[in-house]
């Protein structure tokens, strides 16, 4: 056995002897496994036939299903509306104390955990499952409807340069570090429970705090079954919705573009076999594993990018764009606060808080569980610091340059000229409902080599939801496998093809839209379990600081360093212990 080998387990049994809770179960120590299966004898079974149940109804009852979840929908956002924008803001600030607090140099996975994947890999992967393909969808569509009808909050003309201004910190309020707080409290209490304290990686064991063992029985039961619907379905909406974007790109290329009339039909049919194409790629790409495929895929998709990017920054209105990004980066962050709380209950304004942000903060907390539990399962070897400032800041600014770029361009014209524009004006011919799917490729027309780019676009678009199905398919792995780490090739690969079946049995059958109003409403019920999570993971991470201080841990280090397993080096006060074989340290300030 090698050095590294040894040194590995000695400090996993540390991390076990001094961290893990007193307790005999073990993630996934009751699964029943065959047929190639690994899966948790009351979560798999049981949520497997409430999907069907769902889906069912959600046909058979058409319209009065999207009209009871539509009217439930409505019901929330009217009546729960504040506590939904008073708790993503309680989220930033509990987020931003345990980073710069004294948990920040806490380690996800104990004393000598290493990082498993690199920096670059990280960011590529958060991208591609947090929100890439919601760029793609919203960057022009989203200013431009601002630019048309500014919010109330603002109080400026329609078609005005301070509406674009007002149009852009608006869509980067939306996109910047709200809904990252969400995904970075989620992501960071599955982190620790799972790898500092070896509880299942499912939601269920943020509740350990308050329920010990009893996680491992029917409350546990209910909260993970509770998030395989919410992921299931709010990937397989996403998907079904989503694919018409591409097939109007593919359509709107293939036709305006390319002057080839006829060549790809905008159907439904067309579109199951879109879904069906993307869900093989998914397929493979999931089989390949977290590693394998979904890593190097999300590399893809941040590269293509970056391409897209480079590119409309070089040929658009580049000038215009820089001046877009840094006077509404001006507005969002002189504003942020008040945007934070605003709710419109007391004068104009109050329709787009309803319409739009207590939408996004809904969906954003009802995909928290699917894309938290992902950030959760790729951050390993990350401290506490570097978690909240990777997941919070980084992907936020990036968004905001995103945006500036495409939605910029989609104003500029508009903006420096006495008349609407083409892509300003495409909106006021289209409407709302054909604009949405159209805007990204109409803006792309306006520039050089508009056929490749809107290509370029439709692929990423692609890419896109094939790693939001890879990133939902390990997620729902983790779900039903009772918080496995790894799970059987076969079981990810049929949880890949699930996803693509639900979506394309709800888009012929008329459904989407409606369960993904049911699926959002699954935000309020998470909203509340999230804030309790602030607690749990504060008690958490205040358990571990305290084992950390300990003359126990003091003692232990002392036993290591003698035995020659650890050296310990002293600066400024602080003890590092940097256990050998690992390049990695941790810090008790």
């Amino acid at each position: 056995m090698s050095d590294s080998d040894s040194t590995g387990e000695m400090s996993d049994g540390l991390q076990v002897e001094l961290f893990h809770p007193e307790s005999d179960r073990e993630p996934g120590d009751t699964n029943i496994a065959k047929w190639g299966f690994d899966v948790h004898p009351v979560v798999f079974p049981v949520a497997l036939v409430l999907i069907a149940l769902f889906i069912a109804a959600t046909i058979i009852l058409g319209d009065s299903a999207s009209a009871a979840y539509t009217w439930l929908f409505n019901f929330i956002g009217e009546n729960f509306g504040w506590f939904y924008l008073l708790a993503v803001n309680i989220f930033i600030v509990v987020l931003l104390y345990f980073a710069f607090g004294k948990f920040g140099n806490i380690k996800i996975g104990g004393v000598e955990a290493e990082k498993e994947f690199s920096d670059f890999s990280w960011m590529a992967m958060l991208f591609s499952a947090g929100m890439g393909i919601g760029l793609m969808f919203f960057s022009v569509l989203e200013p431009v409807f601002y630019f048309s009808s500014p919010p109330g909050f603002w109080g400026v003309e329609a078609g005005t340069g301070a509406a674009a201004s007002a149009a852009m910190a608006q869509t980067f309020f939306h996109w910047g570090f709200h809904p990252w707080a969400v995904y970075g409290l989620v992501g960071l209490g599955l982190a620790f429970f799972s790898f500092n304290r070896g509880l299942p990686l499912t939601f269920r064991s943020i509740f350990w705090p308050l329920l010990g063992d009893r996680i491992y029985g029917w409350p546990g039961h209910l909260i993970d079954l509770v998030t395989v619907f919410a992921t299931l379905f709010g990937l397989a909406t996403s998907l079904g919705l989503g694919v018409a974007q591409v097939n109007r790109g593919l359509a709107y290329v293939s036709t305006e573009i390319l002057g080839v009339l006829g060549s790809f039909p905008n159907n439904t049919i067309s579109q199951i076999v879109l879904i069906a194409g993307i869900t093989a790629i998914a397929t493979m790409s999931v089989a390949a594993g977290l590693d394998g495929g979904v890593k190097r895929l999300s590399t893809v998709n941040l590269y293509l990018m970056f391409i897209l990017l480079g590119f409309l920054l070089i040929v658009g209105p580049t000038i215009f764009v820089l001046g877009t990004w840094v006077e509404g980066l001006g507005a969002y962050f002189g504003s942020v606060v008040e945007l934070g709380f605003f709710r419109g209950a007391m004068g104009a304004g109050g329709g787009t808080v309803t319409a739009w942000t207590i939408f996004y903060w809904g969906w954003w907390i009802a995909w928290s569980p699917f894309v938290g539990m992902f950030i959760a399962r790729i951050s390993k070897g990350r401290t506490v610091r570097e978690f909240v400032l990777g997941v919070l800041f980084l992907p936020s600014l990036f968004s905001t340059l995103w945006l500036s770029t495409f939605g910029g361009s989609a104003l500029q014209s508009a903006v420096q000229t006495d008349s609407a524009g083409a892509v300003v004006g495409a909106y006021n011919e289209l409407g709302y409902g054909a604009f949405e799917t159209l805007g990204m490729f109409v803006m792309l027309e306006q520039y050089p080599l508009g056929a490749i780019t809107a290509s370029l676009a439709t692929l990423l678009i692609i890419t896109f939801f094939v790693t939001s199905s890879d990133s939902g398919s390990l997620v729902i792995d983790h779900l039903t496998s009772g918080g496995k780490h790894d799970v059987p090739k076969t079981q990810r690969i049929f949880w890949a093809i699930t996803e693509g079946a639900v979506a394309a049995v709800l888009l012929y059958g008329g459904g989407l839209g409606a369960l993904q109003t049911a699926a959002i409403t699954t935000g309020l019920p998470f909203a509340v379990i999230l804030c309790l999570m602030c607690y749990t993971v504060y008690l958490g991470l205040d358990n571990e600081y305290q084992i950390l201080e300990s003359q126990e841990f003091a003692e232990r280090i002392q036993d290591m360093t003698a035995e020659g397993d650890v050296d310990v080096v002293t600066t400024g006060g602080d003890m590092v212990t940097d256990v050998q074989g690992g390049d990695d340290s941790v810090s008790s300030d």
